[in-house]
């Protein structure tokens, strides 16, 4: 009996986490720190660029305790990239109003609430003016994305409408998905629900520019993945 063999060139890599690039605004994100490291990859004749999971997380910010194992994290956003697409403005990237950031570790708290924040008024800016080519786009991305998208806004929303806490805690209707509950909690969160699902849109258009731009210096990706899902998840309420 013979095996396969699988021919690819012999290479070699790094692994490092967004987390761990420079970055502004307290965290690593798909910004130009992301690209000068795809740079200095090529510069260095390497050929692997690893990550770890980059789904939202969970309590203790562990990438291996997500949210949902479908969807990217929010606060991998370039902030500069949604300035120069005129979702942001110049002074919604103004340090002076932010928190104190730490220089050698990452805050979570500050850091998530500083660019929700930010991130909120750049889904207001998109649907409010957002160019009809962009808005076609997103149609069409959540309309691929439904099997999961819908399941996972809900979730979010529900659980800041909850105040962070575990869906099992929730009101029985709704944790029990009764589609009475359901049909109530999404007209009554429906701006939610829509920033949510934008935010995913920008997120893998961010995420695709830079494999894009990684591809063309010959630099692959390479994954990880959680070893389970999350109790606390949009994956396990909805499953």
């Amino acid at each position: 009996m013979y095996g396969c063999r699988v021919k690819f060139p012999r290479c070699s890599g790094i692994l490092l986490y967004f987390t761990s690039l420079p970055g502004r605004f307290g965290i690593g994100d798909f910004g130009p720190f992301a690209y000068e490291f795809a740079d200095s990859l090529f510069a260095a004749g390497q050929k692997l660029w690893q990550v770890l999971p980059l789904n939202p997380t969970g309590y203790g910010d562990s990438p291996y305790q997500c949210f949902p194992a479908f969807a990217g994290s929010p606060i991998f956003f370039s902030l500069e990239r949604l300035r120069d697409q005129g979702l942001l403005q110049s002074s919604d990237l103004d340090l002076a109003q932010a928190p104190p950031f730490p220089e050698d570790f990452v805050d979570y708290g500050p850091v998530i609430e500083f660019k929700r924040s930010a991130l909120r008024r750049a889904a207001q800016v998109f649907f409010a003016d957002g160019s009809r080519a962009d808005r076609a786009a997103f149609d069409r991305f959540c309309e691929s994305a439904s099997p999961w998208l819908d399941d996972y806004a809900l979730f979010m929303a529900l659980k800041d409408a909850h105040h962070g806490t575990a869906w099992t805690w929730w009101d029985a209707q709704i944790r029990q998905r009764n589609p009475r509950a359901v049909n109530e909690w999404s007209q009554k969160l429906a701006p939610e629900l829509k920033a949510f699902k934008y935010w995913q849109f920008e997120f893998f258009r961010q995420w695709e520019h830079l494999k894009t731009y990684c591809q063309q210096l010959g630099i692959r990706f390479i994954g990880d993945i959680p070893i389970y899902v999350a109790h606390d998840s949009a994956d396990v309420r909805a499953h």
